[in-house]
């Protein structure tokens, strides 16, 4: 098929892309006017935007809260010409917003590097390299001159990791695609996405006196979807002697990594963890709870932070499925539920726990929160609910499913895999008729989140023409046979 010998022709020009995308450093940042993201996230959206248009695609734009490229879709009259358009179209969902660097870098994580056939950046797998590949693919297909019965359409989020509020948004403005992948997960396809919580667990603390340590502020954590490869606490006391012989007798006992630096008459105790996906924190380490675990054994004047490090210990520490406080979900379809805390603030005055929740496919929210009630209860943890994302399922026998997983398996040679179900959460679930397909294939690196996230090229390259012909077979008429 010609268009897949196009995708080859592109790779070059497939790179530079990718790595100019990559030089953005789409974080969410402050709002301002036409950029509710921020600065930087509507610079990597106006790339995308700029570069459709110069490559003749259409357009639509929701207000900078998002927007699509599209062609196709066109009715004709015997003559040829143009006299409608198909309602009907194909999304292709992507997200160009990207989690903070976070520590542990050897590579620049906006520079886009090449070395040994993989390239590095911030956003190189999540989710810039896939709107790339997503976008070549239709280039591909547009300049071979197919021309898809059905709109074929890149929807391009902008706040993914965060809150989702521009798909919502942008779903307002405009009709949701009749049908849709999300090239936000793996290859050969997910067919179901756990349910997603983020929720605060906050502790107001009552003024102590008297003499001893003083826990003045515990700060960790880029985000609630990360596992927190950092957190530190400041401390101060008459003597740090103590502190030091404790802390030599941590690391040796443990093997975590904990150091101490003076800030000025205080005592900074940095935590250092190992980042990884919060659908996956097993992956990772997590520097809270190495911190908190630390901090347990120090004794602070005020007591109602003790308790609160007491709580975090007891019911939390480095447990990943929710067992000690109370919401330790399963069920037969998909894994036991995944908790990771992502960020702590806290001070003499309070303290803001943020957590991050995937839980099986056939429990809901209520479950969740309910199970933690009894542990909530007893240590006086007030509830903030920030965000909630109910689970998503496709069944295998569905034609979608089928069609997709008949293009991976010519393309990657792999008869054996299946359809997965996950515990992390892409864009599938914002649109009917759903799923989540690629980019990563079995066996490559899982660097999503993490520090020196990386996609091979070969593998962007191989996910293109599998997101082409995808696209040529669920958008094409019912009368073309193949098209060259």
């Amino acid at each position: 098929m010609e268009f897949l010998n196009r995708i080859d022709q592109y790779r070059e020009e497939m790179i530079c892309s990718l790595q100019e995308l990559i030089a953005i450093p789409s974080v969410e940042g402050p709002a301002k006017d036409g950029a509710p993201f921020g600065v930087a996230v509507k610079q990597a959206y106006d790339y995308m935007m700029a570069k459709a248009k110069a490559e003749g695609f259409d357009t639509f734009d929701a207000d900078g809260y998002g927007g699509h490229i599209e062609f196709g879709g066109w009715i004709f009259d015997e003559e040829g010409d143009p006299i409608g358009r198909n309602d009907e179209a194909m999304g292709i969902l992507v997200h160009l917003d990207v989690v903070p660097p976070g520590e542990g870098w050897t590579h620049e994580p906006f520079g886009g590097e090449i070395e040994d056939g993989c390239l590095y950046g911030r956003g190189s797998k999540d989710d810039k390299g896939p709107a790339i590949m997503a976008f070549y693919a239709m280039k591909a297909l547009k300049d071979s001159g197919f021309q898809p019965e059905k709109r074929v359409r890149l929807v391009l989020g902008l706040d993914e990791e965060t809150g989702w509020e521009g798909m919502h948004y942008y779903l307002k403005k405009t009709a949701a695609p009749t049908f849709s992948v999300s090239p936000d997960a793996e290859f050969p396809l997910i067919h179901g996405e756990m349910g997603l919580l983020i929720f605060q667990l906050a502790r107001k603390f009552r003024k102590y006196t008297g003499k001893g340590m003083i826990l003045r502020s515990i700060t960790g954590g880029n985000a609630p979807n990360m596992v927190a490869d950092w957190a530190k606490a400041l401390v101060r006391a008459d003597s740090y002697d103590l502190l030091r012989a404790l802390a030599d007798t941590y690391r040796r006992e443990t093997g975590r990594r904990i150091n101490l630096k003076g800030r000025g008459k205080s005592m900074e105790i940095l935590a250092q963890g190992v980042s990884a996906h919060g659908s996956t924190p097993e992956k990772g380490v997590n520097a809270i709870s190495v911190l908190m675990d630390f901090l347990g054994r120090l004794d602070f004047v005020n007591h109602d932070q003790m308790d609160f490090i007491k709580f975090y210990n007891d019911k939390i520490g480095f447990e990943l499925d929710g067992q000690s406080l109370g919401c330790g979900l399963s069920d037969s379809l998909s894994r036991p539920l995944i908790l990771n805390v992502g960020q702590i603030q806290m001070d003499e005055e309070a303290a803001l726990l943020t957590i991050n929740i995937r839980y099986p496919l056939t429990c809901t929210e209520d479950q969740v929160f309910d199970g933690m009630e009894a542990v909530r209860n007893a240590y006086d943890l007030g509830l903030v609910k920030v965000e909630h994302k109910a689970p998503l399922y496709v069944p295998k026998d569905d034609p979608l499913v089928e069609t997709l997983m008949d293009v991976y398996r010519r393309h990657s040679g792999d008869t054996e895999s299946q359809p997965l179900i996950i515990g992390g959460g892409t864009y599938a679930r914002a649109v009917p008729n759903a799923v989540a397909f690629g980019p990563a294939f079995p066996g490559d690196p899982e660097t999503e989140h993490q520090a020196e996230e990386c996609v091979p090229l070969e593998s962007l390259f191989k996910a293109a023409r599998i997101y082409a012909e995808a696209i040529y077979l669920l958008t094409k008429g019912p009368d073309e046979e193949e098209f060259c």
